[in-house]
């Protein structure tokens, strides 16, 4: 499989999206963290706007370490913010922001495609470590009913990256809503923040087609095992 012409295609192809869509989130990231914000607010005094805005006064804000390492764990119901974006009143910290914001209000609202990427995660964490083990197990010792359990897992796996399309986009669609309703950036600004989102979610669509195209070629081989 390692010297399968299709199998390194697939590589390159998959090495040069990722590639160039992180150049690209990095890029606009730097581009609008240049830029300050009209109302003065840090990407912490946004986010903690935007969820007062919609009644989640409990959701916790905390600075966390890493580069756009930013998240919203709905198990403490706490939004993690970087460095980047906790201090700094810029567009790209308020885009950030409010996105992050935008998780916590698709779990206090009960957002579908939200519930049901969380009810996968525990599945597809033990499921996406365990295909690579059982396809490469199964063309080893030529065992095909282990090559399609692997697939099976994989598949899963590809799902969960499908299901965080949705989430994605919506989290961005109720950030840019916000940040236009509570008046923390203007409209210039609001526009540098939708680059930044869309940025962003392009990192997404690139790794859930990366995921989908990968396990194609699984079950070309398969079939022709």
């Amino acid at each position: 499989m390692l010297f399968d012409p299709l199998w390194i295609a697939l590589m390159v192809v998959s090495t040069i999206l990722g590639f160039v869509t992180q150049r690209y989130i990095k890029s606009s990231f730097r581009k609008w963290s240049s830029v300050g914000v009209s109302s003065g607010m840090t990407g912490a005094q946004i986010a903690r706007s935007v969820l007062d805005a919609n009644g989640l006064q409990e959701v916790a804000i905390q600075q966390v370490a890493g580069d756009l390492s930013d998240h919203y764990d709905p198990r403490t119901k706490t939004l993690g913010l970087s460095s980047a974006v906790y201090g700094v009143a810029s567009v790209a910290a308020a885009g950030v922001a409010a996105h992050e914001a935008g998780h916590a209000i698709q779990h206090a609202r009960g957002y579908v495609w939200g519930s049901i990427r969380t009810a996968m995660v525990p599945a597809v964490n033990i499921g996406s470590r365990a295909a690579w083990i059982l396809i490469m197990g199964g063309f080893i010792f030529q065992f095909t009913g282990l090559i399609w359990l692997g697939i099976l897992f994989y598949a899963g796996a590809v799902l969960f990256q499908i299901v965080t399309l949705p989430v994605e986009f919506d989290a961005s669609r109720r950030a840019l809503v916000n940040l236009e309703g509570t008046g923390a950036v203007n409209a210039a600004q609001l526009s540098g923040s939708r680059q930044v989102l869309t940025a962003a979610a392009l990192t997404y669509v690139a790794a859930a087609l990366i995921a989908a195209l990968q396990l194609l070629y699984y079950i070309g081989l398969a079939r022709r095992d």
